[in-house]
């Protein structure tokens, strides 16, 4: 397997691959590469956005009717 080296990465954008690592449970590493194959694989399915989208426009679009009631809402009370 290939290995590739980043010389001159600025520090905020290590900071910042760190954090990202640490949230996703792993090495900067492993990061890195999760990185890469996503920006060079990219989805091979729609997501759920595009899907509802697409459905959304088969049926010319919805029309709703929004107003907002102009009374203020109770504050919650918790005893």
């Amino acid at each position: 397997m290939a290995s590739l080296n980043i010389r001159n990465l600025p520090d905020d954008t290590h900071q910042a691959l760190r954090i990202q690592a640490a949230h996703h449970g792993r090495s900067m590493e492993a990061e890195v590469r999760a990185i890469l194959h996503d920006a060079l694989n990219p989805r091979k399915t729609p997501g759920l956005g595009t899907l509802l989208t697409a459905i959304g426009r088969d049926f010319d679009g919805v029309e709703l009717n929004v107003t907002r009631d102009p009374t203020p809402a109770e504050p919650a009370i918790f005893e």
